[in-house]
């Protein structure tokens, strides 16, 4: 890659897909199916296995620098759950993988000849230990590279150790087995890659293999699975919270409003019941006024009856009854004989 090229790779990068104003290439988003989603997470097979004898090719889905950085943008505002697409992803790659290793040990289960258990225990421990020495050398070589050279050094020196004990295993292996079988390479599938290793590779082999861009692309690529795995539990442990946190506040809403509208209920019951006694109230007196009215009138009446027993004429007598009372009571007072004959006549008539 040019210098021009690299340099658009890192604005790309760092500004995303609107850096320059390019509305082509805006049209294609971060969220598009045709994404690949495990570039934007930086952890697609391949990439990181471009270059190695297990060259994958180009990805049939869209590698875009660009819209790694929208998505990182993005991201940091809320939740995309982008890990769960890549997650299946290297499941599946990672599950290939397994299988050609398993198919790796069948095969060379079938063409080596057969030992025995205890034999083919010391040759384990054999390739165990140069898995280790070459681990330690990939691991020394690395620390020189960044200017470590104490703990380089201190890693040489725990090769150098491990070198005596896998003399030790060799040799224990070799009393074991016949002259004859001992000089054939005895291979082994590496767990990691599904590469091939002979029991009998010099330490600059077994570097090269461990310090090697296929075997640490796949311990990557392992080891961002796993990552990916713990950061799902996680996010939906956090989402499961959230969604039980804001069910709990609907449901603490939701009795509030029925506490209230139980005491509104209640509030406007009591004003019914207060209404309909205030009417009762004022219904009994209505009653005892109309009572108390009644036994007035009635009342007012014996009085005026009892008025009129003692002495009151009636109203429908006429003047000259009244006349002719008037003079009989007084005759009767003066004692006196005389009475009117005219009067006495209209009287009798």
């Amino acid at each position: 890659m040019s210098a021009q090229a690299q340099m658009r790779a890192l604005l790309d990068q760092l500004m995303g897909t609107a850096r320059d104003g390019d509305e082509t290439r805006q049209r294609v988003k971060f969220t598009d199916e045709r994404v690949c989603k495990s570039h934007l997470l930086n952890c697609c097979p391949h990439d990181i296995l471009s270059g190695t004898r297990m060259d994958l090719g180009e990805c049939t889905k869209i590698h875009d620098l660009a819209l790694r950085a929208d998505y990182e943008i993005a991201s940091k505002e809320r939740d995309l759950f982008f890990e769960l697409d890549a997650v299946d992803h290297l499941e599946s790659f990672i599950a290939d993988c397994d299988r050609r290793t398993e198919l790796a040990k069948k095969r060379l289960a079938e063409t080596q000849e057969e030992i025995s258990a205890e034999v083919a225990a010391k040759a384990e421990k054999v390739h165990e230990l140069n898995e280790e020495i070459g681990k330690l050398l990939a691991k020394a070589e690395q620390l020189g590279a960044e200017g470590n050279v104490d703990e380089a050094q201190k890693v040489l020196q725990e090769v150098e150790k491990v070198r005596t004990r896998k003399k030790d295993a060799e040799e224990e292996y070799r009393n074991s087995m016949p002259a004859s079988s001992f000089q054939q390479q005895k291979l082994r599938v590496c767990e990691v890659c599904s590469a091939y290793l002979g029991l009998h590779d010099n330490d600059r082999r077994l570097a090269d293999h461990f310090g090697g861009k296929l075997h640490l692309g796949f311990i990557q690529i392992r080891e961002k699975l796993d990552q990916l795995k713990k950061t799902v539990v996680d996010k939906q442990e956090k989402r499961n919270q959230e969604r039980l946190k804001r069910r709990e506040e609907r449901e603490k809403e939701e009795r509030m409003r029925r506490r209230t509208r139980s005491r509104s209920r209640e509030h406007r019951r009591s004003r019914s019941r207060d209404r309909r006694r205030r009417r009762s109230r004022s219904t009994s007196r209505d009653r005892r006024r109309s009572r108390s009215r009644s036994r007035e009138r009635r009342r007012r009446h014996r009085s005026r009856s009892r008025s009129r027993s003692r002495g009151h004429p009636p109203q429908h007598w006429n003047m000259e009854k009244l006349v002719f009372l008037f003079l009989f009571f007084n005759h009767l007072l003066n004692k006196s004989k005389i009475l009117p004959t005219s009067v006495c006549a209209q009287h009798k008539n």
